[in-house]
């Protein structure tokens, strides 16, 4: 008997998604689970889409916590897979505080933080913000092909 998940049939989704304490705890979890589960749909550690995708997820993940945090309100973490294409979604509470795609702020050299999003931005094929459906905050997201892998 294997407790490995089979690869997805053409075109087959699939998804996994869960709420997390907006604490370090909650999102050094919730990347650890993203690259569980990348290495179960057949995206071994180490491979380039396990290791990017986990790297989206470890930015957003902290982005949330640091930025997007309201106290007693937790973030949501949902990983698609669905035919070429991977994307990982943060959502946090946090409604004014929104990163720009189009142009992530670049830190002053001496900065010890804020390089996430360059390299989300660097990475992605395509990434961005939008505003969580039914719920007062937003959605923070990016997408690997994996054609182009």
């Amino acid at each position: 008997m294997t407790t490995e998940t089979p690869p997805p049939a053409a075109g087959a989704v699939r998804e996994f998604a869960m709420r997390f304490t907006s604490t370090p705890r909650g999102a050094r979890l919730a990347r650890r689970l993203v690259s569980h589960r990348l290495h179960d749909w057949g995206h071994p550690y180490g491979g380039s889409v396990n290791e990017t995708v986990t790297l989206f997820a470890a930015e957003l993940t902290a982005n949330a916590v640091r930025h997007g945090h309201v106290p007693g309100r937790d973030f949501a973490v949902r990983l698609l897979a669905a035919g070429v294409v991977v994307r990982v979604e943060v959502a946090d509470t946090r409604t004014e505080r929104r990163p720009s795609p189009e142009r992530p702020c670049p830190p002053r050299p001496d900065d010890e933080s804020g390089r996430g999003l360059l390299l989300v931005a660097e990475l992605a094929d395509r990434w961005g913000v939008a505003p969580r459906t039914g719920a007062p905050g937003k959605n923070v997201w990016a997408e690997v092909g994996l054609v182009s892998r």
